[in-house]
C-alpha cells in the first residue's frame, strides 16, 4: 500500500476556480485500493481581524474548517496581515507556502505518494526535492496551473476533470452522474465529429474513458475549440437510441475560463 499524503494551497485553489470543491472526494483519492492516507493538510488564510468583529464571518470561516475537520484535513492557518504604504495604501498578504514546503519535506520521510493541489510555480522546487526523496508527486489544480509544474510532476490533471471533485452547474442530479467533463483526444473537423475523454473513480482510482461527440451536440458557434487539447468541455452521456443506443456525448459546452 502506498503511504499517502495531501497538501492543499487552499488560497491559490479558491482563487483559481477551485472554490467549493469537495474535500472528501479528495480523501478518497488517497484511499484508493492501492494507497491509504497518512496526512492531509489544508494551508489557508484566515482574516483574524475580522474574525474578531464580524460574527456572520466568523460563523462561515469556522463552519468550513469544521467540514475540513470532519474529512480528516488539519487545518493550517495563515492570519491575513495588512501594510501601509507611503500613500495610504492598505494591501494583505497572508502566504502560506513556507509553512506547506517545510512540513512535506519533513514528513516525505514517511510518504511514498503525495496529492498536492495547487497551481503555484513556486512549488517547483519542494516538487523536485520530494521526488528526490523517492516520492511520487501528483498535481492537481484548475485554472493558471503554472506549465512547468505540469511538466515536472509525475502526473497532473486538471481537477475539473476529477469525477466529484468540483460540482458541474446545471446537472440534473444532485452528485453530477448525469454529466462529465473531458478533453478532446481526436477530432475529425471534415466530417464534424471526435471523441472526449473523461475519467471515472473506480475503488478510489481514475479510469480514463472515451465517448463519441458530433458538432450537432453541441452549443458552440466555432469548431476551432475542439482543436485545442487542454479545453475542458461538460456534456452530458446519453445513450442515443437513433444509433443502436451507443453511448454520445450531447448538450456541449466549452468550460468558462476564471
Amino acid at each position: 500500500m502506498l503511504k499517502t499524503a495531501i497538501y492543499v494551497d487552499a488560497e491559490n485553489i479558491k482563487m483559481s476556480g477551485g472554490y467549493g470543491m469537495r474535500y472528501d472526494v479528495l480523501v478518497g483519492l488517497a484511499n484508493s485500493s492501492n494507497s491509504v492516507m497518512l496526512r492531509a493538510n489544508c494551508y489557508l488564510a484566515e482574516d483574524h481581524e475580522r474574525t474578531q468583529r464580524d460574527p456572520e464571518y466568523r460563523q462561515k470561516v469556522y463552519s468550513y474548517h469544521n467540514i475540513l475537520r470532519n474529512c480528516g484535513f488539519k487545518i493550517i492557518k495563515k492570519y491575513v496581515r495588512r501594510f501601509k504604504d507611503e500613500d495610504g495604501n492598505i494591501t494583505t498578504k497572508a502566504n502560506a507556502d513556507m509553512d506547506l514546503a517545510i512540513d512535506a519535506l519533513l514528513q516525505a520521510r514517511n510518504l511514498d505518494r503525495i496529492i498536492l493541489l495547487t497551481g503555484d510555480g513556486d512549488f517547483l522546487r519542494l516538487i523536485i526535492a520530494l521526488q528526490n526523496m523517492g516520492c511520487r508527486v501528483e498535481v492537481i489544480g484548475f485554472h493558471n496551473v503554472n506549465k512547468e509544474l505540469r511538466e515536472v510532476a509525475d502526473s497532473y490533471i486538471s481537477g475539473f476533470l476529477v469525477p466529484g471533485l468540483l460540482p458541474i452547474a446545471g446537472s440534473h442530479s444532485d452528485n453530477g452522474d448525469h454529466w462529465q467533463r473531458g478533453t478532446v483526444v481526436n477530432f475529425n473537423q471534415d466530417r464534424g465529429f471526435g471523441f472526449f475523454r473523461y475519467y471515472r473513480l473506480q475503488e478510489g482510482a481514475l479510469q480514463p474513458e472515451t465517448v463519441f461527440f458530433h458538432l450537432s451536440k453541441s452549443t458552440l458557434s466555432s469548431d476551432h475549440v475542439f482543436q485545442e487539447p487542454y479545453r475542458i468541455f461538460e456534456f452530458k452521456i446519453v445513450d442515443n437510441p437513433a444509433n443502436n443506443n451507443r453511448s454520445e456525448a450531447w448538450d456541449i459546452r466549452l468550460l468558462k475560463d476564471g
